[in-house]
C-alpha cells in the first residue's frame, strides 16, 4: 500500500542526511586513497587538531559518532603515528590525545586537498548563496538549541560561528 500523505524525498532530516552522506563519502575519497583514513578517523584527526589536546569524551562530543567508532579511531591513528596519548595534567586517569608531528604534516596535506574539495562543490554558489547557506545552517542550529532533547553542539563551532557569519 502507497501513502501519498508524506513524501520523504520532501523531508528536510532525510534531505540532510542524503546530502551529507554524498558529501562525506566524495571528501572520503580525499583523505581515504592518498592517506587510507577512515571518515570516524579524519573526524578525530581534525577535530583534535584544533585543540592542543583532547580527551577521547570531549572528542566524542564534537564528531558525532558513538563511543566505540571514537576509540577505535584513536587507536588506529595512534597506532600509524599520527595521534599520540599522554596522561592528563589535571587528572592522571584521564588520557589526552594530541596529534604527532607526522599527524600535523598528514593534516597540512588533507586541509589543503580538502579546502579545494570545499570550493568545487560550491563553485556555482555565488559568495552571497554561500553566505545565505551558512545564515540558514545556523538558524537551523538555532531552532535545535531550542530543544532540550537535542543534541549539544560542539562549543569550538559555537566559538567559530561569529568568523563564519562575517
Amino acid at each position: 500500500m502507497k501513502s501519498d500523505d508524506f513524501n520523504l524525498s520532501y523531508f528536510l532530516p532525510y534531505q540532510l542526511a542524503i546530502l551529507s552522506s554524498r558529501i562525506s563519502k566524495l571528501l572520503s575519497k580525499v583523505y581515504g586513497d592518498r592517506y587510507g583514513l577512515s571518515i570516524p578517523e579524519w573526524r578525530v584527526l581534525v577535530h583534535v587538531a584544533r585543540r592542543e589536546k583532547m580527551s577521547v569524551r570531549e572528542i566524542h562530543k564534537c564528531v558525532n559518532f558513538e563511543k566505540p567508532t571514537v576509540s577505535r579511531a584513536v587507536s588506529k591513528l595512534e597506532d600509524t603515528g599520527l595521534v599520540a596519548k599522554t596522561a592528563s595534567v589535571q587528572d592522571q586517569r584521564l588520557v589526552e590525545i594530541e596529534l604527532t608531528e607526522a599527524g600535523f604534516d598528514v593534516l597540512k596535506g588533507i586541509t589543503r586537498e580538502a579546502r579545494s574539495f570545499e570550493e568545487n562543490i560550491l563553485g556555482g554558489f555565488s559568495e552571497v548563496d554561500r553566505h545565505q547557506l551558512y545564515v540558514l545552517m545556523e538558524r537551523l542550529h538555532d531552532e535545535l538549541d531550542k530543544h532540550p532533547e537535542a543534541a549539544n553542539r560542539p562549543p569550538m563551532d559555537i566559538e567559530a560561528r561569529d568568523d563564519l557569519l562575517g
